[in-house]
């Protein structure tokens, strides 16, 4: 009687697998022969009433992890993905950035499965699956949504308070007979309920529709379940990466201290309120009492009811945490400060109430970045030996982020900040009313509202300037396209060929030698070679001429500027071997005969 139910649902199970029944589950999807990224349908784990599941950053990395990566995986929510600058606005592209640039001989992955909404509990769930891919390190930044993120106490996706239980439901999630089930009772309940009322007062942001209970007060029963949920989900996170011997960095959290108002303002004692503190705080920073200022600040956040800001006590679980398990940490929060007007953090680095501004997750990613120095988290005596500062301005230059880019996420937050809670009464007419002054501010738009493909966003962008022959801002958009998918060879051979055609080798260079790290060939070899030949690197030129030779054997030009390259360090019979493998291949070749002429003297000489 007891093993007849359970062959049922086993039985069950295998029939639902076998016919793909219902969302894939997996952790990570193949996207091509050699590469993966984590499932964008694994949202479906942790949201089981929203529409519209969020995403990662879909980034890939190899199947098979090479024998010189570095493989690293940042984790969080919308702040560690990146909102409103994601994908490639983000401090884990920042470090990405960093550790290529003082370790050429490394192979470098730094995946981001940031997802908008979720908390410890999405982290505490894939950290099994993270463990799996043989990380190097690991990165963690979250703690905001451990009240309205997925399953959170005041989410519209909680479905218990006891830890324990909720991290049991999310492991029973993962089975197709309980998704069958799942969804018989929601049909039912749609039949039998009629659809509940919409409150006006709600947007539509994902951050909107997600909060179920808007009071959480300071201290009260959902407060504390809040901070046990992060300190115990953060504690079995931390065992097992310390378990499987990967070494981890946590950070602190910023929040928008000094320009963001409480949202709910409630009593705290007989005469204060979250307002009222805010506004003693206000006063002591124009009365130049900074250090007072900024307590009173935090205590105004930690009044506020509405739970967005994580409380202070967060922070202080993640100072503990860090020091009980002996991992990398880095106080995000007390480097924003120190980088703000009057030690405070305000508008300079955050754009709402906690997400980082462009600049803000620059210094992010540099904080982080300093943490895996400072831990010796990868040493290597091929290191570059290049001074910080040089680090730091080479990467900040460089960045991949492009005009189009810019305008796409102030679109997004121009979204957010006129939705709930930060207007009680949201016009969603506002958005459509914006004005668009050229063709960049179309595609943004196309991207940033109407869902238009980030890629094929961008994929745009650089046709419209190429066809202007704006050279410059069509290498940035392709660079922003291989700096996201660089395992997509095609665009690199694209953007260098269009380049090349025009004589923009300079711009041109950057695309070929990403191509030739990424998988060499006989066109970026060749092309690097003839570049470094006109700009006299000469033993570079060889180099890469001779490369490209391996590649192809039939190139004639190839071989006649290789000869070239032999003439200009004298080496004169090297140089004649080429020139005669050139006529072989082509005996009508442009200038080949004079100058086999010409080294046929020399040599007699």
């Amino acid at each position: 009687m007891f093993i007849i139910p359970i062959l049922f649902f086993v039985l069950l199970e295998v029939l639902l697998r076998v016919f793909n029944y219902g969302i894939n589950n997996d952790q990570w999807i193949q996207i091509t022969e050699t590469k993966q990224m984590l499932n964008p349908d694994v949202a479906g784990r942790y949201f089981f009433d929203t529409e519209d599941l969020p995403q990662s950053n879909n980034d890939a990395f190899d199947i098979v992890k090479r024998e010189n990566a570095f493989r690293v995986f940042v984790m969080g929510g919308s702040s560690a993905q990146g909102f409103p600058y994601s994908p490639n606005g983000t401090f884990s592209r920042y470090i990405r950035d960093r550790l290529d640039l003082i370790y050429p001989d490394k192979y470098i992955e730094v995946i981001n499965l940031g997802i908008t909404a979720t908390n410890s509990y999405t982290i505490r769930d894939l950290t099994p699956g993270v463990l799996e891919q043989k990380p190097d390190l690991i990165l963690i930044y979250a703690g905001h949504n451990e009240y309205y993120g997925a399953f959170g106490v005041g989410s519209t996706e909680n479905i218990g308070k006891s830890r324990e239980l909720v991290n049991f439901l999310i492991w029973l999630n993962k089975f197709k007979s309980v998704e069958l089930l799942r969804n018989g009772i929601n049909t039912l309940m749609t039949i039998f309920h009629s659809e509940p009322e919409k409150d006006i007062h709600r947007g539509g942001t994902l951050m909107a529709r997600l909060v179920k209970e808007q009071w959480i007060p300071f201290n009260s029963e959902s407060y504390n379940i809040g901070i046990e949920q992060l300190k115990g989900n953060f504690e079995d996170i931390l065992q097992m990466t310390k378990d499987a011997g990967v070494p981890v960095v946590i950070g602190t959290l910023v929040s928008n201290l000094k320009d963001q108002k409480p949202f709910i303002s409630v009593g705290i004692g007989i005469n204060e309120n979250a307002d009222s503190v805010y506004l003693k705080a206000q006063l002591q920073l124009r009365l130049g009492n900074m250090h007072l200022a900024d307590s009173l600040f935090r205590f105004a956040k930690d009044f506020d009811a509405l739970r967005f800001r994580a409380p202070e006590k967060i922070n202080e679980i993640i100072k503990r945490l860090a020091l009980n398990f002996n991992c990398g940490f880095v106080d995000v929060d007390s480097v924003f400060n120190a980088n703000s007007p009057y030690g405070i953090v305000g508008n300079n680095l955050i754009v709402d109430h906690l997400h980082p501004s462009f600049n803000g997750y620059l210094l992010m990613g540099k904080i982080y970045f300093e943490a895996i120095d400072r831990n010796r988290l990868l040493t290597d005596d091929k290191r570059l030996q290049i001074t910080y500062n040089q680090q730091d301005s080479t990467v900040t230059h460089n960045f991949a982020f492009s005009r189009l880019d810019s305008v796409i996420s102030d679109i997004r937050l121009a979204g957010l900040l006129n939705d709930w809670p930060f207007v009680d009464k949201p016009d969603f007419s506002l958005i459509k009313r914006l004005k668009l002054k050229d063709r960049i501010d179309s595609i943004a738009y196309k991207i940033a509202v109407e869902n238009l493909n980030w890629e094929k966003g961008h994929r745009l962008a650089a046709e419209y300037y190429l066809s202007r022959k704006d050279y410059l801002n069509f290498a940035k958009e392709s660079q922003v396209i291989v700096s996201q998918y660089p395992f997509k060879l095609n665009d690199y051979d694209y953007a260098a060929s269009q380049l090349i055609n025009v004589k923009e080798y300079n711009l041109a260079y950057n695309f070929l030698f990403r191509r030739y790290e990424e998988t060499p060939d006989a066109f970026s070899t060749k092309w690097l070679g003839n570049i470094n030949l006109n700009r006299r690197n000469i033993d570079e030129a060889i180099k890469y001429l001779s490369a490209s030779i391996e590649y192809d054997k039939t190139d004639a030009q190839t071989f006649y500027n290789l000869a070239g390259a032999y003439i200009q360090k004298e080496e004169f019979k090297t140089a004649f071997e080429s020139i005669e493998k050139c006529l072989s291949i082509n005996p009508d070749f442009p200038n080949a005969q004079s100058l086999k002429v010409q080294l046929t003297k020399k040599l007699s000489q």
